[in-house]
């Protein structure tokens, strides 16, 4: 680069000679000062996505948009919050821990227009409308500019006096990240940097990293680049090598020139030196490497905007001898098929550049500028002058060939498959309260009472808080995975408990469009998949047909499972429908180690990430886990004397499959049961029996109901800590 400088500022000098003389001196100096072998190594594409917090690190300087991890320059303890649940009823209590920190992280030495997406270990935490993914408190981003106020969190950690206000450097600062997602630790994150609108040319990058002393035009332009190292020979080194290019000395400074693809003079034959001194030389010598000297494949590494900034490789080969293969590393934002272009002409250079010509010129030949593409007399091909140098009174050239004009490499190269993770908004969160039977083996002590939680596609969950008549909110931990749930569309009729329905179909919505509802054949079934509540009732089913972007149509039903036949007969439109998921369940009470009392009112809210509002929902306790089934198969037989026997089966809380073909588990302390005699709303009798039977006798009869009409008995189990739902039937007392 000094032979340049100086054989231009000889040039203005001192003419022909000082321009030797400089060149000769530059030439000197860039051998032995600017272009000595160095230890550091060059720009490496996996530098820029390792978050470093290691002083003295060097911040690239960012042009278009780009992917970078950045520096972490400064960061606070991580924050504990605990928080104790459980507990109550003898119960041992829990003692959660959660962690959260504050940190800011440099982006560029160079001011920025804004920053897009971020990724924290690889998955999104911002996304491009500027919604985060995670918890926290709050985000700033300082664009580098050299008017930058102090940060006022980090001053009020360190003190206004010895707080810098970073000016001249981009960095982001984030108040009380949430680091549950991240192994309560500080993420690797990588930033969507736009530090300036659209493309930039190489020429535009080269004024702005030597302050407007090196310029260029008719460059070409990348998307995004990081420029780094040690000096301005390694920012620009990557695009230099890359692209063939190369600089000369310009009336206002240097030039970056592109690669020659027409001559700008010629160099004639009665240009050349035959006698130097009155010794004869040799006024052209030509060079060449062997073919299996250049590489047989060249691959090029660079930023892929379309796999969302991962580095890519695009690689061509050639035919012929050889087995060395040759890779570019640049720190560049282009599409595959830029890249794979750029690799094919960098091919063709290296096949090209095998030719070499030395010449021995008079004077004239100092007009000739290194960098320059010419066309030598009597020999084919275009050249660039690599050097020039004043030698014996002779001016020496050296050349080697470029490529001129031909063929382009055919376009089509692919970047590749990409799974990306989806950039949904958070959005509102949408809950539900629900008081379950039991859908476990085993006797439930206490209501089962869930809540379901869902949103948007980028719905990730939400803080629950259970709410006293005060309207005091105590936390009750973080909802479930986000549940399947929606709207029933259409009030269903009622149906068999015993037959699969294939009569109705049951018709719901969906909140969200990637929310999906499939088939299930027997054995599925039979493990209890598409187990949904619809309205009150437990219902299964076998099919599963989409008839809009959030429409379902179910069909194949099983009904009123549970013990929830009571409920087939009160649907209607718009009533709740929720995909029965255990792991998509939280049970708000059970983790403050709670039980709800039957009777009372549950309020429960949740705040998730967008919810400018809490989602609030609430129901009175019926302890539905805490009521036996209602009994089945009722019968009546006359005792020969005017009276009636009335037997029945009971069903269990505690158990809802016929294994062993024997009984059902009892489920309860004892077994007692209790009969009501109804003539219309008025109670004619009750009483309580042990055994699952009992005689109305004749008298009975008589007494309740005067020979006349019809009444109906009502029959229900006596549980530990609630009475069962009733089975009833008609007894046909007319003529008794």
């Amino acid at each position: 680069m000094a032979t340049v400088v100086l054989t231009a500022v000889g040039t203005m000098f001192g003419g022909p000679i000082g321009a030797a003389i400089g060149g000769l001196i530059g030439n000197v100096f860039d051998h032995g000062v600017l272009f000595r072998p160095k230890g550091a190594q060059g720009p490496r594409l996996q530098d820029l996505h390792i978050q470093t917090s290691t002083y003295g690190t060097q911040v690239p300087k960012l042009f278009g948009t780009m992917r970078v991890a950045g520096t972490v320059i400064w960061a606070t303890d991580l924050r504990e919050t605990k928080t104790k649940s459980g507990g109550g009823k003898g119960r041992p209590s829990v003692t959660s821990y959660s962690y959260s920190a504050s940190f800011a992280v440099a982006l560029s030495a160079r001011a920025v227009r804004s920053v897009k997406r971020i990724w924290a270990d690889g998955n999104l935490l911002r996304g491009t409308a500027g919604d985060f993914k995670t918890g926290l408190g709050g985000f700033r981003l300082y664009a580098g500019g050299e008017d930058h106020a102090v940060d006022p969190l980090i001053a009020s950690k360190q003190g206004m006096a010895q707080t810098p206000a970073h000016r001249g450097i981009a960095y982001a600062v984030f108040e009380e990240l949430s680091l549950a997602d991240y192994g309560n630790r500080i993420p690797s994150l990588t930033f969507e940097v736009e530090a300036d609108e659209g493309a930039v040319s190489v020429g535009a990058i080269g004024a702005a990293l030597g302050e407007g002393r090196i310029g260029g035009e008719g460059l070409a332009s990348v998307e995004g680049y990081a420029a780094g190292g040690s000096d301005l020979e390694d920012a620009l080194a990557p695009l230099v090598e890359a692209y063939g290019l190369a600089l000369t000395a310009g009336e206002d400074g240097l030039e970056i020139v592109p690669p020659g693809r027409t001559a700008s003079r010629e160099i004639p034959v009665s240009g050349r030196c035959r006698r130097v001194n009155g010794r004869a030389v040799d006024a052209l010598e030509r060079s060449g490497a062997a073919a299996d000297a250049v590489p047989v494949a060249l691959s090029v590494r660079y930023y892929d905007a379309a796999r969302d900034y991962q580095a890519g490789v695009q690689r061509v080969t050639r035919p012929g001898p050889g087995r060395s293969e040759q890779g570019l590393e640049l720190p560049a934002v282009m599409s595959g098929d830029a890249a794979r272009g750029l690799a094919a002409e960098r091919m063709g250079a290296n096949w090209a550049g095998r030719a070499a010509l030395t010449l021995r010129c008079g004077w004239e030949a100092l007009r000739h500028p290194p960098g320059s593409v010419v066309t030598v007399e009597g020999e084919a091909g275009l050249w660039r002058i690599e050097e020039r140098e004043w030698e014996a009174m002779a001016v020496r050239l050296s050349l080697r060939r470029v490529p001129g004009q031909g063929g382009t490499m055919p376009s089509g190269a692919s970047s590749g498959a990409i799974v990306r993770e989806a950039d949904a908004p958070h959005g509102p969160t949408t809950l539900m309260l629900a008081d379950l039977p039991n859908l476990r083996d085993g006797t439930p002590t206490a209501p089962i009472l869930v809540a379901a939680a869902g949103g948007s596609a980028g719905w990730r969950g939400a803080a629950l808080f259970v709410m006293n008549e005060l309207g005091e909110a105590a936390p009750a931990g973080r909802t479930a995975p986000r549940a399947v749930m929606g709207r029933v569309d259409a009030a269903l009729a009622p149906g068999s408990a015993t037959l699969v329905d294939e009569r109705n179909a049951l018709l719901v919505t969906l909140i969200a469009e990637d929310m999906e509802l499939t088939d299930a054949n027997e054995p599925a079934l039979a493990q209890g998949n598409n187990l949904c509540l619809a309205g009150d009732e437990l219902i299964q089913f076998g099919r599963a047909v989409r008839t809009g972007l959030r429409s379902y149509r179910l069909s194949g039903l099983r009904r009123g499972l549970r013990g929830t036949e009571w409920a087939m007969a009160g649907h209607a439109a718009g009533e709740r429908f929720l995909l029965l998921e255990e792991d998509r369940l939280a049970e708000p009470l059970a983790a403050l180690g709670m039980e709800g009392e039957t009777g009372a009112t549950l309020r429960l809210g949740a705040v998730g990430i967008g919810d400018v509002e809490p989602a609030e929902a609430a129901l009175v306790i019926e302890g539905e886990a805490l009521k036996p089934p209602a009994p089945v198969h009722v019968r009546l037989a006359s005792d020969g004397a005017g009276g009636w026997r009335i037997g029945w089966t009971r069903r269990s809380r505690a158990g809802w499959r016929w294994a062993s073909g024997g009984d059902v588990p009892l489920g309860e302390e004892s077994e007692r049961y209790e009969l009501r005699i109804l003539r219309g709303v008025e109670e004619k009798r009750r009483v309580e029996t042990v055994m699952p039977e009992w005689s109305y006798e004749a008298a009975m009869i008589s007494e309740d109901m005067a020979g006349v009409g019809e009444c109906v008995v009502e029959i229900r189990q006596i549980g530990s800590r609630a009475m069962g739902r009733p089975a009833r039937t008609v007894i046909p007392v007319q003529g008794i």
